[in-house]
């Protein structure tokens, strides 16, 4: 399995573009993307658990039932939710973008991003659709800065592996920085891949792979009300069809989380206002699911994230978010530590302290990359979540936001 360059658009068949149509005041920032696939395909997609869903996501959800699709269009600066008129809008965003493309509407994923509650016009976008269309090619960054909101980073990758002998791709984009928290879907991310699988077997790859990637991230503790993951497969490699599992389905998996993985990392880095990327890395547990609650316990404690921020090893608000996890943890068993690429530090054993070295904590807490390792010593099972530190800038960021 290889990192390729292209993100969405490296899988054969795929292009992309994004423009400034003027959804956005700020000129110089593009607001609108698109990812076209040159034939049908299909298409899976998991939606957030979020009570109050933007109407981009229930026009989305209605298009693909019958597990096909071949664009996606999202626009960003406005979310589209609780608007009165908001399933109207992104039905009708999804018919212009049809016509641009000359395909069903049925077929194309909506999307919107940015302000809740706003209303959304869609005349700049109507203008543009047409020059976003014809301006597809391989501008996998150009969609992924299209569809960033207060993220400071487009992200985008994409990874080659084999199946049956042939070469497959898989690609994607995200958006995510802000009301990011571990209840599917916390974020966008649309992903391309010329794989042949079945519609079936591609929800089932995207309903498992989220558990252990995009569930497992934390910023802030909010769930958000449009986030989404899509996933198109076209089949162009020309692989006999993935339909059940197997060695094939296995390799199709890996090559998955790969790629959600990475991009599950750039969100938590990129995370607002953050200085710091932090993985949690829980080993020693009696089962996968402890394991999963109490990284993500440590992940979303505002006062491990603020210790991260200053560089503080206090290793006790560690053990604080282990016991009120709700896990069924032993805490007399459980041994922490604190890696960077400056080194690494352990601080607790057996659920008590430990001398360390402040000095060595410090430098290993500076760097911009930070491992809490934990160990329960009850079992075998382990999780992994990702997050970042809480500053000074996440309050500024969120409390001028509209504005």
């Amino acid at each position: 399995m290889n990192i390729t360059p292209g993100g969405v658009c490296a899988p054969k068949g795929f292009t992309a573009n994004g423009i400034h149509c003027g959804i956005r005041k700020n000129k110089t920032k593009r607001d609108l993307s698109l990812i076209f696939s040159q034939t049908q395909a299909n298409a899976a997609c998991v939606y957030t658990t979020n009570l109050v869903k933007g109407a981009p996501l229930i026009v989305t959800k209605a298009h693909l039932a019958d597990g096909k699709a071949q664009a996606i269009v999202c626009n960003s600066g406005n979310a589209n939710t609780c608007n009165a008129d908001g399933i109207e809008i992104a039905e009708n965003m999804s018919q212009l973008t049809a016509q641009a493309l000359k395909i069903s509407p049925a077929d194309v994923v909506v999307a919107s991003t940015g302000v809740i509650g706003e209303p959304l016009d869609l005349t700049p976008i109507a203008q543009k659709l047409p020059e976003l269309a014809e301006g597809l090619g391989g501008h996998s960054d150009l969609a992924a800065e299209g569809i960033m909101t207060t993220d400071t980073v487009k992200k985008e990758v994409a990874v080659q592996f084999c199946v049956d002998g042939v070469t497959c791709t898989i690609g994607g984009i995200a958006k995510g920085s802000g009301m990011i928290h571990p209840n599917m879907a916390t974020m966008l991310v649309f992903l391309t891949t010329d794989c042949a699988i079945s519609s079936q077997m591609l929800q089932k790859a995207l309903s498992t792979d989220v558990q252990s990637s995009f569930n497992m991230v934390s910023v802030d503790g909010d769930t958000s009300t449009n986030d989404m993951v899509t996933i198109l497969a076209n089949g162009m490699a020309g692989n006999p069809e993935i339909t059940a599992e197997g060695p094939a389905f296995q390799a199709f998996m890996q090559a998955l989380n790969t790629v959600t993985v990475y991009l599950c990392r750039a969100i938590a880095g990129d995370g607002e206002g953050a200085t710091k990327l932090i993985e949690c890395r829980v080993s020693g547990a009696a089962q996968e699911q402890t394991a999963k609650i109490v990284a993500k316990s440590i992940i979303c404690s505002s006062l491990t994230k603020a210790a991260m921020f200053g560089a503080d090893a206090n290793w006790g608000r560690v053990l604080c978010a282990i016991g009120y996890s709700g896990a069924d943890v032993d805490v007399g068993k459980v041994s922490v530590a604190f890696s960077s690429k400056a080194g690494a530090v352990a601080v607790c054993e057996n659920g008590s302290g430990i001398g360390f070295s402040e000095e060595l904590a410090k430098q290993v807490l500076l760097e911009k990359e930070i491992e809490i390792l934990v160990d329960l010593g009850s079992g075998t099972a382990a999780a992994t979540a990702w997050g970042c530190d809480l500053t000074y800038d996440y309050v500024k960021i969120n409390g001028d936001y509209r504005t």
